[in-house]
């Protein structure tokens, strides 16, 4: 059964994943990334651009999941560098601080509370995220155009898609089409019909989402919302 709250970190979100003989389903890109504890290990979860499916049996999970483009500076690894990656935090961080961290979490009542422990730790210690990243992410989840947002911030593409290659893991096109992915299914999962669906979240037409969301999730969306 998967449990979320908002976090005492602004815009995070800490979660809990435990089996519950349901079966589930993959992870979908949403612009984010997560600290992750299961089974003993500390990992990052990189900014996804397909479906993740964990490997083996099902098991627990805890994580934090940070606003999209704060965790690089929070981890000091550009986004790009785990795009679509399950990484062992001991192979971002020294091992001895990795272990420490990792015995913090394995003696806690609860280990999603011990991550966001270890989240606002370290963002005491570290530079705050830039906030125009905060106001692009805005921007292109109200469906803004690239090029606008672009304008509207003060960069050229070209420096837009290089501070978007560190702090999202991919080009301000790619985030804007999962931001768009994410409030599509927001708004279906709610009972909005497709075809509106399709407008109101910003593509041109119903087969365009129906496109689109099978190239990014690789399933139709009847199928990833339930309906078979």
């Amino acid at each position: 059964m998967y449990t979320e709250r908002a976090s005492r970190l602004a815009g995070a979100v800490v979660w809990t994943n435990v089996p519950d003989g349901t079966g589930g389903g993959p992870v979908l890109p949403d612009g984010c990334m997560d600290l992750l504890w299961s089974e003993g290990r500390l990992l990052v979860a990189g900014p996804d651009t397909r479906p993740y499916v964990p490997e083996g049996p099902p098991r627990s999970w805890a994580g934090i999941r940070f606003f999209p483009g704060t965790a690089p500076a929070l981890l000091g690894v550009p986004a790009h560098e785990l795009r679509d990656l399950r990484a062992d935090l001991a192979d971002l961080w020294p091992a001895a601080r990795v272990r420490r961290l990792s015995e913090r979490v394995e003696a806690a009542a609860d280990p999603a509370t011990a991550l966001e422990d270890i989240a606002l730790d370290r963002a005491a210690r570290t530079t705050a995220p830039d906030p125009l990243l905060h106001r692009l992410v805005r921007r292109l989840d109200e469906g803004r155009p690239v090029s606008a947002t672009a304008a509207e911030l003060g960069l050229c593409t070209r420096t837009l898609h290089r501070r978007c290659l560190g702090a999202f893991g991919y080009g301000p096109k790619t985030l804007a089409r999962i931001l768009r992915l994410q409030r599509a299914l927001a708004l279906a999962r709610s009972g909005t019909p497709y075809a509106e669906t399709a407008v109101r979240a910003g593509y041109a037409d119903q087969p365009h989402l129906a496109r689109d969301v099978r190239e990014l999730t690789g399933m139709p969306l009847g199928r990833l919302l339930g309906g078979g």
